[in-house]
């Protein structure tokens, strides 16, 4: 299961990238995507790997003002030049990583688990997946790799060329860390 958070649609294409990677290595597996308003225990409770994945916002995980401002200064481009500014995702206005893991049971014991986000490539940028993989801890996950991100061009994307594949194969390696 793939749990993700997008604003503008670079993280859930990196959510859906390591879902094919996913199918691909093991044509057998049963993997899904869900936005993160989607995916409440019962969506969760079953998962053998769960991803979590989300954008980083203020060298971090989003909260529901950096979320607004974003969304905030993607409006007022579009109003300014309608050819400018990203429209934003589908649930993009809706809860966040931070927020869902208020709402799911601390009890994974040792379920496996990995967390990844899209950031852009700065110094001092941060990264959301070390607080994610931090927060699958602490729900009781066994975090398999490293949290990763995958690079987006400016602030808000698109996704730099050949993330999506690499996304695809962090995907596909993570399988080898869970077994059969």
């Amino acid at each position: 299961m793939i749990v993700y958070e997008s604003l503008f649609g670079n993280t859930r294409e990196v959510a859906e990238a390591v879902r094919d990677g996913v199918r691909r290595a093991r044509p057998d597996a049963d993997a899904d995507c869900l936005r993160v308003s989607e995916a409440g225990p019962e969506q969760i409770g079953s998962a053998d790997l769960l991803v979590v994945g989300g954008p980083t916002h203020m060298r971090g995980m989003t909260t529901r003002m950096s979320r607004k401002m974003g969304l905030k200064t993607e409006e007022n481009e579009r109003t300014e030049d309608p050819a400018a500014g990203h429209e934003p995702d589908q649930g993009a206005e809706g809860p966040g990583i931070r927020d869902w893991f208020h709402d799911i049971p601390r009890d994974a014991h040792g379920a496996h688990a990995a967390a990844f986000d899209t950031r852009a490539d700065f110094r001092l940028a941060g990264g959301a997946a070390p607080a994610i993989a931090r927060r699958l801890r602490g729900h009781g996950y066994d975090v398999v790799a490293e949290p990763e991100g995958f690079i987006v061009e400016d602030s808000d994307g698109p996704l730099r060329q050949g993330e999506a594949t690499r996304a695809a194969e962090w995907g596909a390696g993570m399988l080898d860390a869970v077994g059969s």
